[in-house]
């Protein structure tokens, strides 16, 4: 049983729910322009299958799923990439890099939770983010990345345990160091 939906039927849906599926994408992400791109598409396939959507369907819940299923397509895609600019980078040394300086700026405590959740195995981050930042229940976490309730939960588990011990090393690092 289709939808029918009228020109601006769709528009409340995204006043509703842009904002925070760009946040998810953008923490996805970490490229404020990717999780442009990657938010855009989201709304423009979910507004070419809305009317197949079936009434009284969550529609955050939809919606998160689209996006996470648009970020692991993209994280594919640069991983192909990268792969490739392996394989030139071999044949033709690249000249130049970054120095000293630009590592030293790393430094901010902020800068360290976000990598060590860019880090993270995919299902663990996609969980941690979902659930924590998005505060989505684990049902619906379950049901974006196609597992149990309990396997969404003990993604997060995990993802905290390493996002916990890889600031304890930075801190035992930092600590070595200083007089």
């Amino acid at each position: 049983m289709g939808r029918v939906m009228a020109d601006d039927a769709f528009e409340p849906i995204v006043a509703a729910h842009h904002a925070e599926i760009r946040r998810y994408l953008l923490r996805m992400t970490a490229k404020a322009t990717d999780a442009d791109d990657l938010s855009q598409e989201t709304f423009v396939r979910a507004f070419r299958a809305y009317r197949a959507l079936p009434p009284g369907s969550n529609v955050r819940a939809w919606l998160f799923a689209i996006a996470t299923n648009l970020c692991r397509n993209h994280f594919r895609a640069q991983k192909r990439r990268r792969r490739a600019l392996a394989a030139v980078a071999v044949e033709i040394p690249l000249a130049g890099g970054n120095g000293p300086e630009g590592q030293a700026l790393l430094g901010e405590a902020r800068a360290r939770v976000e990598g060590i959740i860019v880090r993270l195995p995919r299902k663990q981050r996609v969980a941690f983010v979902m659930r924590k930042l998005h505060e989505l229940d684990y049902e619906v976490i379950g049901e974006s990345l196609a597992c149990s309730a309990e396997s969404a939960r003990a993604h997060v588990f995990h993802a905290l345990r390493k996002i916990r011990r890889g600031l304890d090393e930075a801190v035992a690092v930092k600590t070595e160091f200083e007089p």
